[in-house]
């Protein structure tokens, strides 16, 4: 798309400055570095030995290498665009001029979408993510309203290219879900889906109210990073309580229905964990202690922060236990991020999985935050 450029140096002087500050909020001087050690280990003989690390590895340069291909092409084309403008207004050559300002239309174009690249800043925005939807306030309604969200999270994990599995769904006793828990693996799983922990509320009429009255039902969300084996936390056996049970259907052909799931429960915290997703009992075991060990690293590292924020006076948003984002059906239609403001009235899309919006306006007010922070220490 060409936009109207009247005056030609103050674009370009405007493009290198955008490019500049890009650079800087990529962080490209520590990438390189990075990029270094990832090439290394994708020349490791025995990377495949830990599919899951190659694949992480494997993703990472791959964007890591479009990242700096991006930014080097967006630089030559400025230059060229440049030396282009100058001749043409020596010849006084429209054609050419014109051939430039397209070029230069095109670079900012490109600089928009390194933006939301610079979004992902975080420690753990580029691990795999469990998800966990449970159903909170609001009885028969609120079972189905978590059934709800987890279809929406599947309809938008599906079109994002990461890969879902479900580990386990707890079904409710007359409709909807007590629970699900969800893996999703793939290039910055975390830093997409952690817009989505709290407190999500639904107001509509209830189709289980025989009078047809309006109900307001809540859900929770949670989100950790998966670390598998880099979670730095050690259970103590004595503190945690395992059960085995039957797995329930409606994690449909994905989950098993032997007794083989386990539920873990961590005594001293109350997390607990659950897996039924694998075909035995000691594969699910596994698998749900990695998960509570992700929950613990994440739980350690929340209150590491908490007590920064208390020592800098910093009152910003719990991670959880309050209400983020509500869904109104009636008596109008919208939804809307309580953190960012940002809404929108076409809820039926967003319940069907439109839910990047919400992600990049909360990746944005996030960075604003972080910003903000560092400001004021």
């Amino acid at each position: 798309m060409t936009v109207e450029i009247t005056d030609t140096k103050a674009f370009v002087a405007e493009l290198r400055k955008r490019l500049d500050d890009a650079r800087s909020f990529l962080d490209l001087e520590t990438k390189q570095s990075e990029l270094v050690e990832l090439r290394e280990q994708a020349g490791s003989p025995d990377l495949w030995d830990d599919p899951d690390k190659a694949r992480q590895v494997s993703q990472r340069l791959s964007r890591y290498e479009a990242l700096f291909a991006k930014v080097e092409g967006l630089e030559s084309t400025i230059d060229d665009a440049e030396v282009l403008l100058e001749l043409a207004a020596e010849a006084e050559d429209a054609e050419s001029r014109q051939e430039a300002v397209d070029q230069l239309s095109e670079v900012a174009a490109d600089l928009d979408g390194l933006e939301l690249e610079s979004l992902f800043f975080d420690e753990y925005d580029d691990a795999d993510a469990i998800l966990s939807v449970h159903a909170g306030a609001g009885g028969v309604d609120a079972q189905d309203w978590a059934e709800m969200l987890a279809r929406m999270y599947q309809r938008f994990l599906s079109g994002t290219g990461l890969v879902v599995t479900v580990e386990e769904v707890t079904e409710g006793e007359e409709a909807g879900i007590k629970s699900a828990t969800f893996s999703v693996k793939g290039d910055r799983a975390y830093g997409t889906l952690e817009s989505e922990r709290g407190v999500h509320r639904l107001v509509r009429i209830s189709p289980f109210d025989a009078n047809a009255r309006r109900q307001t039902s809540f859900a929770g969300v949670d989100v950790v990073p998966d670390l598998g084996d880099e979670a730095d936390v050690e259970i103590n056996e004595d503190e945690i309580r395992v059960d085995t049970y039957r797995s329930q259907g409606a994690g449909g052909q994905h989950v098993n229905t032997t007794d083989s799931a386990v539920r873990i429960t961590h005594i001293p915290t109350g997390i607990v964990v659950q897996c039924q997703n694998e075909r035995s009992q000691l594969q699910n075991k596994a698998r749900a202690m990695a998960m509570l060990q992700s929950k613990l690293a994440e739980r350690q590292r929340l209150e590491r922060q908490a007590h920064l924020d208390e020592i800098r006076g910093d009152q910003g948003e719990a991670a959880w236990g309050r209400q983020i984002r509500s869904y109104v059906m009636q008596p109008y239609q919208m939804v809307k991020d309580l953190r960012t403001d940002f809404e929108v009235g076409n809820i039926q899309g967003v319940l069907d999985g439109d839910v990047m919006p919400f992600v990049e306006s909360y990746l944005r007010w996030r960075r604003a935050q972080h910003e903000s922070a560092d400001n004021s220490s």
